[in-house]
């Protein structure tokens, strides 16, 4: 039997074929476009989606034996906005995960309403990103848009519906719309009235692995597929990208180094990180997780040689650092280019070279870049730490690791193995297996996990490097504090 993953990006939808044994027979990638209406606004079409969706299916099934597609399983960008009316019509396009216009009603949850109550209500206080905000936005803003909503939804959820006929969400996804009461699992009244929405309007809510529904008729036309085809719930990118690297059960721990860099650390339980350091929500295996995220990763090398250095080979640039001087760079960099979100949850951080002189190379730049964001994942492994988990190794991904001196950097600062899947095809390969569960190949995500992902590379932490970098980073733990005030000062000026 095959299954299909589906994974609904910001800039493109990504579709996998993958039979029984995982293998990855076919992958697709269609394109579409992002609006930004205004400075600081992101939007897309949801039916910009549907069509790279019906597009990429045929594309993905040419020369494949249709009768033998069991399942179908989606993840996707989190925290879009997506509105409909009555008759399912989508009202207005979706206000995505990066739009930035939402700062007045994040600062009325946060300093209003309260960071304490709405983390109580939900797990989580509000970010510019999050699902809540733009339904207040929307509300004071384009009122008649808001009083003609029957249903919201998130992006990867449009795609299920258009499936079949089916309202729903996954408790993982639901988790950063900052509407859900992520410990219990239901949608919180009090938050809902806050957003002056109703229980009515909001999805039914399964977890990640339950089948939703099959095929409709006309879709099963469209697509040539049978009808039979199951649908299950699906994930939110991070938690459906961490079922594809097996980081399922308690303590398992997965870090991504992409544009902007995350910190996913499974767990059994739910519990907070304090002061909402990182995000707590619920995960695509039936648990929970903690997550921190960082705005800006691999994304601080690129800005750094492409705009700074006008080097487009970050290889070449690499090799000039002098590895012999690894753990012992007297340049610190912070990689707050776009602000922060975890640990620090700071909007007006900025980015900062510091302890320059006259004699710094670009070499020791580019070197301080690497470390500045491994320093920044530390900050969100310690934070998990602190909230109880033991942390022992961890997957690592992203195109940033494809670096060997920063997997290098990272495993000295980090100071515990990092595994490097065989298998980097992010919510897309999640969201397959989570069908290959919900149509009752596995029994449950952690078994599918631990028969279909595998580690094609260890990288163990090299003592001595590891001690140098455990005093710099007490030295680099400084920095921050000493100019947050400075930051406050600049966006006032």
């Amino acid at each position: 039997m095959y299954y299909i993953g589906i994974d609904v990006g910001t800039s493109a939808t990504k579709l996998l074929l993958v039979d029984e044994d995982g293998k990855i027979l076919r992958q697709v990638t269609r394109e579409y476009p992002l609006y930004m209406p205004l400075p600081g606004w992101s939007e897309q079409d949801p039916m910009d989606w549907w069509s790279a969706c019906l597009i990429g299916t045929e594309e993905l099934m040419r020369g494949f034996d249709r009768s033998q597609v069991a399942g179908i399983g989606c993840g996707g960008q989190m925290h879009g906005l997506v509105v409909l009316d009555s008759d399912d019509n989508i009202i207005r396009n979706c206000i995505l995960w990066n739009d930035g216009r939402t700062a007045d009603e994040v600062d009325y949850l946060n300093e209003t309403i309260g960071r304490e109550k709405i983390s109580g209500l939900t797990a989580n206080i509000a970010f510019a990103g999050f699902t809540a905000p733009k339904l207040l936005w929307m509300k004071k803003n384009e009122p008649e848009n808001f009083a003609r909503i029957s249903k919201i939804m998130l992006p990867k959820d449009y795609i299920n519906y258009k499936l079949t006929g089916v309202h729903s969400c996954d408790y993982s996804d639901a988790s950063g719309m900052l509407l859900l009461d992520v410990k219990n699992k239901k949608w919180s009244k009090e938050m809902l009235d806050i957003c002056s929405v109703t229980e009515e309007q909001m999805p039914k809510l399964f977890e990640s692995y339950e089948v939703i529904g099959t095929l409709r008729p006309e879709i099963a036309t469209a697509l040539n597929l049978p009808q039979s085809v199951k649908v299950v719930a699906g994930a939110g990118d991070n938690a459906a990208s961490a079922v594809g690297t097996g980081t399922v059960g308690p303590g398992n721990c997965n870090i991504s180094i992409g544009t902007s860099g995350t910190v996913f650390v499974s767990s059994d339980k739910f519990h907070y990180a304090e002061g909402n350091a990182l995000h707590s929500f619920a995960h695509a295996d039936g648990g929970y997780h903690l997550m921190g995220c960082m705005l800006s990763a691999a994304s601080c090398n690129k800005w750094f040689c492409d705009e700074i250095l006008h080097e487009t080979d970050y290889d070449a640039v690499q090799r000039e650092i002098d590895t012999s001087a690894l753990g012992e760079n007297p340049v610190f960099f912070l990689p707050y280019l776009m602000g922060e979100r975890s640990p620090i949850n700071d909007t007006d951080a900025r980015g900062v070279f510091l302890g320059m002189s006259m004699n710094t190379t670009r070499a020791e730049m580019v070197q301080a870049v690497l470390e500045g964001v491994a320093f920044a994942i530390k900050d969100n492994l310690e934070a998990a730490k602190i909230a109880g988990e033991k942390i022992e190794r961890s997957k690592i991904c992203g195109g940033g690791t494809r670096s060997k001196i920063w997997r290098t950097i990272f495993s000295a600062v980090l100071n515990i193995p990092l595994d490097i899947p065989v298998t980097e095809e992010g919510p897309s390969y999640g969201g397959a297996m989570l069908a290959m569960v919900g149509t009752g190949l596995f029994p449950d995500v952690r078994t599918c996990a631990s028969a279909l992902t595998r580690v094609k590379e260890t990288i163990l932490p090299d003592p001595a490097l590891a001690e140098k970098y455990a005093e710099r980073y007490k030295e680099y733990k400084t920095l921050y504090p000493s100019l947050r005030d400075v930051f406050r000062r600049m966006r006032r000026q």
